[in-house]
């Protein structure tokens, strides 16, 4: 029984203070991966601002486009209705089937 109280009495305050190093480090560690998690965060935040940014200035000019008074899709589509048909492209001929060689 003595030499079991003895190894106790030596090995418990050398498991403390090996388990609280531990418990410090891990600390540290979950301290320093979510500062990381913070600072990832906000740079994909400000990407995403950006690349939003970028995108409302599309439809800015693209709706600029489209209201313009020179553009109007009406005019095109009756220009090409009117265009004769030689200059309409290759005709599609649906009401004969094709065969494979």
């Amino acid at each position: 029984m003595g030499d079991f109280l003895e190894f106790l009495l030596v090995a418990v305050p050398i498991a403390a203070v090996l388990g609280g190093g531990f418990y410090l480090v891990r600390r540290k560690i979950n301290s320093l991966g979510l500062a990381l998690a913070e600072e990832r965060g906000s740079n994909r935040t400000a990407k995403i601002v950006e690349e939003k940014s970028a995108l409302e200035e599309r439809v800015r000019v693209l709706e600029r486009i489209v209201t313009s008074r020179g553009y109007t899709i009406a005019e095109e589509i009756e220009a090409l209705r009117d265009m004769p048909d030689a200059d309409r492209g290759t005709p599609l001929k649906f009401d004969t089937k094709e065969t494979q060689a």
